[in-house]
């Protein structure tokens, strides 16, 4: 038994006549007559009866009637739902982001309108740091990352750069460099840093130290923090000072000022990194996205960034 068979039935029932069934299937009537012969024959017993020129479903047809139709049904929502998965209109989204991603406004707004634009897809989202997010990237557990480089990866991610944000200095409260409307980094020199520093010795912190021995002194790291809001924190609590991307001053915890850091480098980058293989529709829908959100700059990212 094949689909067209069911097709054949149910418009040959719907019609209650051969030739009117053959004209909407825009086939000849005696290959349907034929279709439906071989049909009642699978089944082993007859589903029509004849009145006059027409014929009705019997009682076995009304029963087979019912459930070819479900079986069409079911197809038809197949066919449909695959379409719309090819289209990236259904499927599975999986997103990482940094901490620090979560605070900017452009990640939140991304992910915020891809919910609207494609409500059937099922968006899942994980927080980790830039390095374990790309690591899963490449074993495929996880679909696309907002991360912030550099960072070492290997061959075939994707990189689109969303944002170039500036830097702010975390201060306590009392502390006198709080008095200052902007800072330099050698205002910095004598203060004992909080940072925030990755396992591979790339990122943001490794550009801070780098920038402010270029300005002619080694930074005092007094606490490595988890994470670049604990950093925040570890400030509020008095153990020195942070430099962080100018989109964290939302946290506003109690005990803290935030001053803008006067520098041209470094920045804090935030982007979004893929596959540069991936295929799935629901990703080329986000990068879409993303490039009518940021300013559409693209690369390929193979080796750390310095």
């Amino acid at each position: 038994m094949e689909l067209r068979h069911l097709r054949y039935f149910v418009a040959t029932a719907q019609a209650e006549h051969f030739t009117r069934a053959a004209q909407q299937l825009g086939i000849a009537q005696p290959p349907l007559s034929q279709q439906i012969r071989e049909l009642e024959k699978e089944i082993g017993t007859p589903l029509f009866d004849r009145v006059g020129r027409g014929v009705v479903l019997n009682s076995v047809g009304k029963v087979f009637l019912e459930r070819a139709l479900d079986i069409l049904s079911r197809v038809d929502d197949a066919l449909h739902t695959a379409q719309r998965a090819a289209r990236g209109e259904a499927g599975v989204l999986r997103i990482g982001f940094t901490e620090s991603a979560s605070f900017n406004d452009l990640v939140t707004h991304t992910i915020s309108l891809y919910q609207h634009r494609h409500p059937e897809v099922e968006v899942s989202l994980e927080e980790s740091d830039s390095e374990s997010l790309i690591a899963s990237l490449g074993d495929k557990t996880i679909d696309a990352v907002f991360v912030r480089p550099p960072f070492s990866v290997a061959s075939g991610i994707h990189f689109v750069k969303l944002a170039e944000e500036s830097l702010v200095v975390v201060l306590p409260n009392n502390h006198p460099l709080a008095a200052q409307t902007r800072l330099q980094l050698r205002d910095l020199h004598a203060e004992r840093f909080i940072i925030y520093a990755r396992k591979s010795g790339y990122g943001l912190s490794a550009d801070i130290i780098s920038a402010c021995r270029q300005n002619g002194f080694n930074p005092d790291i007094g606490q490595r923090a988890p994470q670049l809001s604990s950093a925040v924190n570890l400030v509020a609590a008095g153990m020195g000072i942070a430099v962080i991307p100018a989109s964290m001053r939302c946290m506003q915890p109690a005990g803290v000022t935030f001053r803008p850091l006067d520098s041209s480098w470094p920045k804090a980058v935030l982007g979004l990194a893929t596959r540069r293989d991936e295929t799935s529709s629901v990703v080329s829908n986000l990068l879409q996205l993303v490039s009518e959100a940021g300013d559409g700059r693209t690369g390929a990212l193979d080796s750390p960034t310095h």
